[in-house]
């Protein structure tokens, strides 16, 4: 065994950090803690990546208290100005009492900030100046500091104007600026009025409120009172019209166009892809692409007939990022999709298919709510949100874009099977009707 002298222990890098965060703590055996997880993780450097670990996860619960602590400090800390006439830089002083020893580990932040002045925050323990430049810490113990300005006055008309008495969450107050920080802070003595006053406040907001029905209740009011109206033009030409000038979502802002749906309005067969790809989205027309070509190779091998379904997409805009002169396709995300779902529903309205195919997992999550599990959902019908069967299967751009030819040798003939699928109940819904 080699000298205890030149013994050396290799840690991970996540370790330090953790330790620092430890080392601050007050809470009863970090010291032991931190020693304990030192020996560990020399001999298991994965250690602090299992969080079912008691130590780690005990280890964990401390730091996060930790880093809490120093967010109160950075929010709760107020300096006032004792600049001396004749003064260089401007000097402020604070007082702040930390649940933890967390002084060295906050007092970069502070120079960061406050970098253009001269400052000292003392604590019950450790005093930390920044002057001309320089930090120092100094460990004395002081006592509470009675620090008051002429500008508190002017600090609480502001925090007493900016109080939004229908947004009051007690509980959720208390719990971002806890009570032990109010006798430090000029506003808090404003708070058990201001919270006493309220629910007043909140009644006379409501009655001066103005009454009157925004645009779109005043129509729908209008043409309950007044049947004779006209009803909303759902006409695909006006559908198409609309589409055209949607900015309900961001991509609209960076795609060329909006790319609407095409077929037969009374066809019983829909398909639904994820979003247009770069040849649609300049084309305006859905299916254009590679992925699209693909697709018409294996409906036609099939004997799925494409002129008598109704072809478009979840999303009507392309989702890319540029990379040098290239458009490179990217998923959408939920909250594009749902964006998106108008235009979806109102096209399965004005079709009423009695089958939908959902290519890929955009799809699925549009139709099904649901994009979770295709491979093992594909070739399978389920009942979409419409009430409409939804036939489950791959989108083609997945199968170009699969590495492994074994694996996409494999999904391609999953993607045959399941348009053949479709095919035949499309011949059956054809003969039924």
């Amino acid at each position: 065994m080699p000298d205890k002298a030149t013994w050396q222990i290799t840690v991970p890098k996540d370790f330090p950090p953790l330790a620092k965060l430890l080392c601050a703590s007050r809470a009863p055996g970090a010291f032991d803690l931190a020693y304990r997880l030192l020996l560990r993780v020399s001999d298991a450097p994965s250690l602090l990546r299992n969080r079912a670990d008691k130590d780690v996860g005990h280890a964990e619960s401390i730091a996060k208290n930790i880093r809490r602590d120093m967010h109160k400090m950075k929010a709760f800390v107020r300096f006032r100005e004792v600049t001396p006439k004749g003064a260089n830089r401007r000097q402020f002083i604070s007082w702040f009492e930390p649940d933890h020893r967390i002084e060295e580990l906050i007092a970069g932040f502070f120079v960061r900030r406050f970098g253009d002045m001269d400052w000292v925050i003392v604590t019950p323990e450790v005093t930390t100046r920044f002057e001309g430049g320089a930090l120092s810490q100094e460990a004395v113990r002081s006592e509470r500091l009675d620090l008051t300005d002429e500008t508190e006055k002017l600090w609480q008309t502001y925090y007493a104007n900016i109080f939004n008495p229908a947004r009051l969450k007690v509980k959720a107050m208390q719990s971002e600026m806890p009570k032990k920080y109010w006798k430090n802070l000029p506003e808090a003595e404003l708070i058990p009025g201001l919270i006493a006053k309220a629910e007043a406040q909140v009644a006379q907001m409501q009655a001066a409120t103005p009454t009157l029905p925004p645009v779109r209740a005043a129509r729908v009011l209008d043409r309950l009172h007044h049947p004779d109206l006209p009803p909303r033009d759902d006409s695909p030409e006006n559908l198409e019209r609309e589409l055209r000038g949607c900015a309900s979502c961001p991509l609209a802002a960076t795609a060329t166009q909006a790319v609407p749906g095409e077929g037969p309005m009374s066809a019983a067969l829909m398909i639904v892809g994820e979003q247009p790809g770069d040849q649609e989205d300049l084309a305006g027309r859905p299916f254009v692409g590679p992925a699209g070509q693909l697709f018409d190779r294996v409906a036609a091998k099939v004997g799925l007939d494409l002129q008598d379904a109704y072809v478009t997409n979840a999303v009507k805009h392309f989702k890319f990022q540029v990379r040098g002169k290239r458009r490179i396709h990217q998923s959408p995300n939920a909250s594009e999709v749902s964006h998106c779902r108008w235009w979806l529903d109102r096209e399965i309205t004005q079709v009423n298919p009695k089958l939908i195919v959902a290519m890929g997992a955009t799809a699925a999550l549009a139709l099904t709510g649901n994009a979770k599990g295709i491979l093992k959902r594909r070739g399978k019908i389920e009942t979409g949100l419409h009430g409409v069967r939804v036939l489950i299967t791959l989108h083609p751009s997945a199968l170009l874009r699969q590495p492994d030819p074994d694996l996409q040798q494999k999904q391609m003939a999953h993607f045959h099977e399941d348009l053949a699928t479709a095919a035949r109940m499309s011949v059956q819904l054809a003969e039924d009707n």
